[in-house]
């Protein structure tokens, strides 16, 4: 097969590695009812519980993105994957609040290895002028896991959430599996430690990592707790909520090609970024205010919250890797989910908070997130778009040694 043609089984074979973690980390949501009631815990732990990924994540990520950066990105995958899936299916043995917590902070830990892996693979096979289209498809990956929560219910109705573990450990391993057969390239040489970590060093980094890792906050907000809020205060089913979320799931899907094809049209990461960081604040802010609207108004509100929720996330990649250059997208890519790993690890269990007291109190706070993301933004200049490669070329190595087996 021509390299032309093998990008786009890499891209494929990327994205599907990336949606079998996503089924934990990002469809975990939809099983939370069934996750409270089977362990018999209050609003706050159920936080706790669908935060634990989060927080797993957040201890790895750079260190993964730094491996990707030594060695073949498949392994570093297949690795984690693997590993993902040995502590899921452990988790569908277990009883206590402690133990599926520890469990799954493992989970988060070993998977984070296809966050920037993944990443770093896919963007070696296309041009710049492709590159916001090619990582807004990787990054549908994250919408496509999430739209499989609407699996988790229906398993654990019949089989509990042991079954519904089972699942997810049988993603991870099927996506460690793909990796490791189709995805190709590895880094070559040695980079000097210091050039490899100079985006932990570059104030641009952290304006960037910041600004969107506040968009995370209504993202969580919407996304990681319409499934509780629909059941618990509106009182609709599991499986009703379950689809509702799938939908905001699919759409986004949609959302995030659709955000990359326009960047790319536009020559421009953050100008979309500003866009959608405003939009996602009006119609959180929106969803606030309509807590205990009819359903038929605030399950819409809900829908167009959540899509824009997720469409930004591939235009914060493709910025990131611009701004780090191709020799050090490992490190960026681990870097900038290390910073939005820090919203995420603790969003859930903060909002959980807020909500057992207040849930409009706690769409407010989810609003202000993207409010105060924008602001940040602002601050931050478009970074200068890099000479296209050749697909198929390494981030350092010349492109024989980049070609499909």
């Amino acid at each position: 097969m021509s390299e032309h043609r093998y990008r786009w089984v890499v891209l494929a074979a990327g994205t599907f590695a990336q949606a079998s973690f996503s089924a934990s980390s990002v469809g975990l949501p939809a099983l939370g009812p069934a996750l409270k009631s089977h362990f018999g815990l209050t609003l706050g732990e159920t936080g706790v519980v669908l935060g634990a990924i989060g927080i797993g994540m957040l201890f790895t990520l750079l260190p993964w993105g730094l491996v990707a950066d030594r060695i073949d990105e498949r392994w570093v995958i297949a690795t984690g994957l693997t590993g993902a899936a040995a502590l899921l299916a452990f988790a569908s043995t277990v009883h206590s609040f402690g133990t599926v917590t520890g469990a799954l902070i493992g989970v988060g830990a070993l998977g984070a290895s296809v966050n920037a892996a993944s990443g770093r693979a896919i963007m070696a096979w296309f041009p710049a002028a492709e590159l916001g289209t090619a990582l807004g498809i990787r990054q549908t990956a994250i919408p496509i896991g999430g739209a499989l929560g609407v699996l988790l219910p229906v398993l654990a109705s019949a089989g509990g959430t042991r079954l519904a573990f089972l699942f997810l450990s049988g993603m991870c391993a099927v996506g460690a599996a793909v990796a490791a057969a189709f995805i190709r390239g590895r880094a070559g040489g040695e980079p000097e430690l210091g050039d490899v970590s100079r985006p932990l060093h570059d104030p641009r980094m952290w304006l960037l990592g910041t600004g969107t890792g506040l968009y995370l906050v209504a993202q969580i907000g919407i996304t990681g707790f319409v499934v509780l809020f629909l059941h618990e205060h509106r009182h609709v089913s599991t499986h009703a909520a379950a689809a509702l979320f799938a939908t905001i799931n699919v759409l986004a899907i949609v959302a995030r090609i659709g955000s990359g094809r326009i960047s790319d049209r536009l020559g421009s990461r953050l100008r979309p970024l500003r866009a959608i960081g405003v939009a996602l604040t009006v119609f959180t802010a929106a969803v606030a205010a309509g807590t205990d609207a009819p359903l038929a108004l605030l399950a819409p509100l809900f829908v167009v919250a959540g899509v824009l929720s997720m469409a930004w996330n591939g235009l914060s990649y493709a910025a990131a890797a611009e701004m780090a250059g191709s020799a050090r997208t490992g490190a960026a890519l681990g870097f900038q989910q290390t910073l939005l790993g820090v919203i995420v690890a603790g969003a859930p269990a903060g909002i959980a908070a807020v909500a057992s007291h207040s849930w409009r109190l706690a769409f407010v706070l989810a609003a202000a997130g993207p409010a105060l993301g924008v602001l940040i933004l602002q601050r931050l200049s478009e970074p200068a778009r890099r000479r296209a490669r050749t697909p198929g070329t390494s981030a350092s190595l010349p492109a024989a040694h980049r070609t499909p087996d």
